[in-house]
């Protein structure tokens, strides 16, 4: 296997994060709450973990006479994804070939 597998970007929750990254500009931290079906501490720890690694950026703004969160992707995590996906591919494959033997 040549792909390495990302640490930041494996565990469950925050895959789905970053395959609801890769579709948009930006996501609101609500709509990304419901996606995942999670709370928002759970939410929270892992952006928090992703904006640490560089993967993401956080931004906060009034609407609708609320404060609120939007993620999106930095250059680094949309790469990134874009290397953890092909790591995964890669893996399926092998899997796949190894079954077939």
């Amino acid at each position: 296997m040549t792909a390495a597998i990302d640490p930041v970007l494996h565990p469950p929750a925050r895959l789905q994060i970053a395959a609801a990254l890769a579709r948009v500009d930006d996501i609101e931290f609500a709509t990304l709450r419901e996606i995942l079906d999670v709370s928002d501490s759970v939410l929270s720890k892992h952006l928090a973990a992703m904006a640490d690694a560089g993967y993401v950026q956080l931004r906060k703004a009034k609407s609708e006479g609320r404060q609120r969160t939007w993620a999106a992707f930095t250059k680094a995590g949309a790469k990134a994804f874009k290397a953890h996906m092909a790591a995964l591919q890669e893996l399926a494959a092998a899997a796949q070939q190894a079954a077939a033997t």
